[in-house]
């Protein structure tokens, strides 16, 4: 049987800084595009971005162009923090914003949501899978009483699950928050569910 080839981006991958300005028009349109697609708002203050090589590539150039990182080093350290946000096949890896722009809402919101990081799901018909909250990040940045305004979250799913995601009739598959203090739900449109569909499968 043949072993799925990981999806981590390597240091091949990252292209240095001039290299990286001669593609990088054409690229940030590309991860532009990509991102209307896998940008799902669920209620009025949370955003998940589900991300996959390229978000993540894209991601760590920018970084890299940004801070001047000349050293394969540097790069490494980069790519030891992102790649476990590149989904592997049967996954979903999302980025959870808490879109709060204001003191109040800060003040309002972070308090409020406490634990976010694990009440995020994805329903496939009548079946919710729960997330699996970035351990590491949710240890660093969330407190007791009050939470991040970013959190990194993945949901695995089984094969059946993903047949299931492939073959569910329109409007079948959900993103959803289920949380005390925030219960909200949005449909996957076609475009978003067909995008999220190529993450899922090898």
């Amino acid at each position: 049987m043949e072993r799925a080839v990981s999806r981590a981006l390597t240091l091949d991958d990252i292209a240095d800084l001039r290299a990286y300005e001669r593609e990088r028009e054409a690229f940030r349109a590309h991860v532009i595009d990509l991102k209307k697609r896998r940008r799902i708002g669920v209620g009025p203050v949370v955003t998940l971005v589900f991300e996959n090589r390229d978000t993540i590539r894209f991601q760590i150039q920018e970084m890299a162009r940004a801070e001047r990182m000349l050293t394969d080093e540097a790069i490494a350290t980069e790519l030891a923090i992102y790649n476990p946000l590149v989904p592997e096949p049967g996954q979903l890896s999302a980025t959870l914003f808490l879109e709060l722009t204001s003191r109040a809402e800060l003040e309002t919101w972070l308090p409020r949501l406490v634990g976010v990081e694990r009440a995020a799901y994805v329903r496939i018909g009548d079946e919710r899978i729960a997330c699996a909250p970035d351990e590491a990040h949710a240890a660093q940045l969330t407190r007791e009483e009050i939470t991040a305004s970013v959190h990194y979250v993945r949901f695995d799913l089984t094969p059946p699950q993903v047949d299931a995601f492939a073959a569910a009739a329109a409007g079948a598959v959900a993103v959803g928050i289920d949380h005390p203090e925030y219960r909200e739900e949005t449909v996957l449109s076609a475009s978003s569910r067909d995008e999220l569909l190529r993450d899922l499968r090898s």
